[in-house]
């Protein structure tokens, strides 16, 4: 429905599933998210988190969120937290 659009005519979480849908173009091992949800509403968070475990389950493919949200950290299998660049 909005293949057409150009970025900017986009929500965030639009932008965001397109991205996802980009590195996955390649079959990659292993994603590395960077913020993910940073720009994101809660529900368009919730939507995101939930398409990455859909990703882990079925493609078999390694996942890693970074972010400073506590909320979206718990949500992980395996929480590795950095204090002053220390993994603590």
């Amino acid at each position: 429905e909005r293949a057409q659009h150009y970025p900017k005519e986009l929500s965030g979480g639009q932008i965001q599933r397109a991205a996802i849908a980009r590195a996955l173009v390649n079959n990659p091992r292993i994603i590395l998210a960077d913020e993910p949800t940073g720009n994101l509403d809660s529900k368009n968070s919730k939507s995101i988190i939930d398409l990455f475990r859909k990703i882990r389950d079925e493609l078999g493919t390694t996942v890693v969120v970074v972010t400073h949200d506590v909320d979206i950290a718990r949500q992980a299998d395996r929480i590795i937290e950095l204090k002053d660049g220390v993994i603590v």
